[in-house]
């Protein structure tokens, strides 16, 4: 419990360095392992205009490309915010073995960061959302998939 705190501390820590820094939004995120701190991140959205650069994303990125792999296994993601759902997806992709955070999204809400309308657009049919989402070539697209079936060296991920 110690350790977490330690961590969580650190993942705040780095959101409000990013903040007075004028990266982007008030989220810091520290990936863990074995103790060492592998990964670091805050929000970069703004100064890099980069809507994926979010804490949790740019820490996954360092973290892997330190460990040299695409997967963290054994680590201990710490996050200021609950992750959206970007970075949930990508949390998720990435396996940690633990996700630790400290302000919920109804606190990020709060404070002017609401994602609802993903987690409301997420569930409807494609025709019901928002954004005109369509799909074409579906059939020459599946001959990709169906070669990634059959490749003999491919990396599962």
């Amino acid at each position: 419990m110690d350790q977490d705190k330690q961590f969580i501390r650190e993942a705040i820590a780095m959101a409000r360095t990013g903040m007075d820094r004028g990266d982007g939004g008030p989220f810091g995120c520290v990936i863990v392992k074995e103790g060492a701190v592998v990964g670091r991140g805050n929000n970069r959205v703004t100064s890099s205009n980069d809507p994926t650069a979010h804490a949790e994303v740019v820490a996954i990125r360092e973290a892997c490309a330190a460990l040299g792999d695409s997967q963290l296994t054994g680590c201990v993601l710490y996050t200021s915010c609950e992750p959206c759902p970007m970075c949930l997806g990508a949390i998720y992709w990435a396996r940690p073995d633990r996700i630790v955070f400290a302000c919920t999204r109804e606190d990020a809400a709060d404070a002017g960061f609401d994602d609802q309308l993903i987690y409301d657009e997420l569930p409807l049919p494609y025709a019901e959302r928002r954004i005109l989402t369509e799909t074409l070539l579906r059939d020459e697209a599946q001959v990709v998939f169906d070669a990634w079936k059959c490749k003999g060296d491919k990396v599962a991920y």
